[in-house]
């Protein structure tokens, strides 16, 4: 039996061969120091306990099927928080919940494109988006990211790749894989781009909390009120619950004319999936309107701020290796200097790292980055894992050809 033909031109490497081989040498009994993936719960950045509570406390609750957009309290408390961040206009009927923004980047995709349509994209990038942009029969265009001006994006780059095909702008703040956090400045840019050229904008704000060194993070709809805006956020990263697959998207800046067509796709799409998982739509209310405990850990003395910092210098004092320190999300996005480290295959690299030192690391490439000079590499590990994890990749470094 075949794959269906679209997926052919589906792509997503951080989870496809290195993974692959990581788990063939861990199946051959070797431990595996893994530092690929964006997920707190295995170096010990639990769930806060009331929101954990609140999921067991209805669980009684949670048996039947919700609303096909979420439970109400859920919705109501997403509407609120975008209320306080300055959206204007946001009520409850705006807010669809979904399992993880994972899904929701695929339906918002669906809801909007036919083949051949176009949407741009960062480059690096959360490569889910080009995979469900792809998925979708649509064309991912993708827009540079300035490493020399901190990973901002590039506004003439992305004016420039604009057709009569573009039909909507990704903006991922606080960026993953770079750290970027983005200026008003830069956003309103964006914006008015998309005002310009009548483009939906998709934000993709999963690490709106996550910054460090004083950033700030500028809720992109706040500052758009007429362009049509998703924003989608959830709680993996902020709130540490990966596991509960929980997210949300608020529709905003949309007229009561044309524009409802679309919301109606969303609709639909969201009524042919029955309903987002029950159990952790009530982790919503308590992790939006309760105390937000990942201040703690991103302020100076903070354990994540620590970390970044710790594994961040270690890094660039790495002979030929430097890396734009992150203002914001969970990842160092380094590169190896060409006129030292001559890659050109970068997942061959990954892979040579594994085999060699067996740590698994991300590839740029895997980032839709089109130079083979990047790794990606996750910092919710303690300081003595990520000195172990720095040391392996300097002495596979010093010696290492391709």
């Amino acid at each position: 039996m075949r794959q269906a033909q679209r997926l052919k031109s589906v792509r997503y490497d951080i989870r496809g061969p290195v993974l692959r081989r990581a788990q063939e040498l861990e199946a051959a009994g070797h431990r595996i120091l893994k530092l690929n993936l964006g997920n707190p719960a295995p170096w010990g950045l639990a769930t806060p306990e009331p929101i954990v509570a609140d999921v067991v406390q209805n669980i009684v609750a949670a048996q039947g099927y919700s609303d096909a957009r979420g439970i109400y309290s859920a919705r109501v408390a997403v509407a609120q928080h975008y209320q306080n961040l300055g959206v204007t206009g946001v009520q409850p009927d705006d807010v669809l919940l979904g399992n993880g923004v994972s899904e929701l980047i695929v339906m918002v995709l669906q809801a909007l494109l036919d083949t051949g349509d176009e949407v741009l994209v960062p480059s690096p990038d959360y490569p889910l988006w080009t995979g469900a942009v792809n998925l979708c029969s649509g064309r991912a265009v993708h827009y540079r990211c300035d490493e020399s001006a901190g990973w901002a994006p590039d506004l003439e780059h992305i004016a420039s790749r604009i057709t009569e095909r573009t039909r909507a702008l990704v903006v991922i703040n606080p960026n993953n894989p770079t750290g970027a956090v983005y200026s008003e400045e830069v956003l309103l840019g964006m914006i008015e781009l998309a005002r310009k050229h009548g483009l939906l904008i998709f934000a993709d704000e999963i690490y709106d909390k996550i910054v460090y060194d004083g950033a700030t993070h500028h809720t992109l709809a706040a500052l758009a009120p007429d362009v049509p805006v998703v924003s989608m956020g959830g709680l993996s990263k902020v709130y540490r619950a990966a596991g509960f697959r929980s997210g949300w998207l608020a529709t905003s800046g949309f007229s009561s004319g044309g524009d409802s067509d679309y919301l109606d796709g969303l609709q639909l799409l969201a009524n042919m999936r029955v309903c987002p998982n029950v159990p952790a739509q009530h982790a919503i209310q308590t992790a939006l309107g309760g105390y937000q405990s990942i201040e703690e850990l991103t302020r100076p003395g903070g354990r994540l701020l620590e970390q970044r910092d710790h594994a961040w210098q270690s890094l660039v004092d790495i002979p030929g290796v430097d890396c734009v320190k992150p203002a914001g999300a969970l990842y160092l996005f380094a590169r190896l200097d060409p006129q030292v480290h001559k890659i050109h295959d970068d997942e061959r690299l990954v892979i040579d790292l594994l085999e060699q030192q067996h740590l698994l690391i991300s590839h740029g490439s895997g980032f839709n980055l089109d130079t083979p000079d990047h790794l990606r590499l996750v910092f919710l590990a303690s300081t003595d894992v990520l000195d172990d994890a720095v040391s392996r990749i300097r002495t596979f470094l010093s010696t290492y050809h391709q």
